[in-house]
Parts: C-alpha cells; structure tokens; sequence
C-alpha cells in the first residue's frame, strides 16, 4: 500500500533529498517547511513524480523550479513540471538561450545571476559561477530557518571562491564524479576523457576529497557525494577516498545513486536525520 503524501516537514532548519545524481539525471528537494524547491529536474517529469512519492513528499507543493545550466541531464523534467503545476522557473538568461528547445513553453521565467542572491519566499539562494562547460553553470546555497546547504556538482576545478561560498554550510552536496584510473583505463574515447579531466569537466574522487578538506568545520553535518560515473566509478571507491577529506570532521558522509533518491535528510544545529518518507 502507498504511504499517504505528507506536507513539507516544518520545523528548524532545512530538509532536502537527491531525489536522482548522475550523467542520465539530476535532481534535488529543497523545503524547509514553508517553500520547497527542486534544484534541476533532469528526469521525466513522471519520474521525478515517482521519486518525490515514493519519499512521501506531494509534486503539487513544490513552489519552484531552479536550474544549474542546460545540459539536458539537468532540464530533461523541468517544462513538463512547470507548465502541469504552474512553476516560476529561475535560471540564467544563457542557460534559458541554450537550454530553449529542451525547456519549452515556459510561462514564468525568472533570472538570476551568479554572484547575486535571490530570494524564493522564505528560502535564501546565493548562485555562484561553477567552470563547467556549459553556458552560465551555476552553483548554489541554500539558506532556510537557520540552516545552509551547499549543492556543487558539474564543475572541473574547484577555485578558491567556490570554496569560500562552501565554507560555512551544515551539508553538501559534492561532486565526486570519477576515479582518474577507472577514467583513464575506461572504454571512453579519448576527447571525452579529456573533456571530463578538464577544468571545464568534473571533479575526480581525489578533486573532491581536496575540496572537502579546504571547507570543513566542526559544523559540517552531512556530506552527499553526487554525480558519480557509473562507468569510471563506484560508490565504495568515491566513499573511500572522499572520507580522506573529513578528518577530525564528523560529519555523515553518503552517496547519491543515480536509480534511486537517498533519503529525505534533515539539516538542523543538530545532527542530521534521516528518514524514507516525509516525517521525520
């Protein structure tokens, strides 16, 4: 029997979910209790459907719809959602330029900048610049009841003011897309393995143990490795060698799947919690 749909979990602090991570579809839920968004919707619009349900979280409370950049593992989901619920899409005037024939109709666009914060009711959203060959990739965080999250992923290298916006957030949503030698020795053709290596492309295993090293603190709760290659990759290695970066930190350290959401997560000043559908 399915679990009945509950609202958005209220409280304290923020509560998100990857509801899909990985080169066939990227999604993630934002709320904290009163506005929730989805930062990308690069499945089926059918799909994130499924994917929200089966958490116990309702489609038809999403307020939003933020997009990182137009590759279509980013927007594939983002038209149909916004024209069946009626959504604000927000997103960079290049992406929409670039991103137009897979988006679609889309009745309410609103753009931002990198660099620039905004606002969508009661969450906080702060865009920064990612080098990432796309457009005008952005990544973000999030702030809500006390609370900040920090989603980058798709982005070859990790400057020094990408690492400052991630400095101070409870949790993370990291890439950690490959391991160089599964990359190197892997059936890719050589251009595209120089396109993922590249500054433009996606950060390796060692690259994001690195960056998570440069932006720990006793604050840091959790930490959701995204984005991994299903080719150049396994959950096991990325864990293993991202952990690297922890150190003294305590934070909890998972994996994002590309079949299947994680669980819902709360952020909060405590630890965080977790839970299969929308109570918590």
């Amino acid at each position: 029997m399915t679990e009945p749909l509950v609202p958005p979990p209220n409280g304290d602090g923020l509560h998100f979910c990857v509801l899909a991570s990985g080169s066939k579809g990227n999604a993630v839920y934002v709320s904290d209790g009163e506005t929730t968004i989805l930062i990308d919707a690069g499945l089926s619009g059918v799909e994130i459907e499924r994917r929200l349900r089966s958490r116990c979280l309702d489609p038809a409370r999403i307020d939003a719809i933020v997009v990182s950049h137009e590759h279509t593992d980013h927007i594939r989901g983002v038209g149909v959602l916004a024209r069946r619920y009626r959504l604000p899409v927000y997103l960079t005037r290049g992406t929409q330029t670039n991103g137009a024939t897979a988006l679609g109709r889309i009745d309410n666009l609103v753009h931002f900048q990198p660099g620039r914060a905004f606002a969508i009711h009661t969450l906080h959203l702060h865009p920064f610049a990612l080098p990432h060959d796309a457009a005008d990739p952005s990544g973000f965080t999030i702030e809500g009841n006390g609370s900040k999250l920090g989603i980058a992923t798709d982005l070859g290298i990790a400057p020094a003011m990408i690492r400052t916006h991630l400095a101070d957030c409870g949790a993370l949503v990291l890439e950690a897309n490959h391991d160089p030698r599964m990359l190197m020795e892997g059936p890719y053709p050589w251009p595209l393995k120089q396109r993922i290596a590249g500054r433009t492309g996606h950060l390796s295993n060692p690259e994001a143990r690195d960056l998570l090293g440069r932006v720990r603190h006793d604050g840091l709760r959790h930490v959701v490795l995204a984005h991994l290659s299903e080719i150049n990759n396994t959950p096991e290695c990325a864990l293993n060698i991202v952990a690297e970066g922890l150190g003294p930190c305590r934070a909890r350290l998972t994996v994002a799947l590309q079949g299947q959401p994680t669980e819902l997560i709360e952020l909060s000043m405590s630890s965080p919690r977790v839970t299969r559908g929308g109570r918590i």
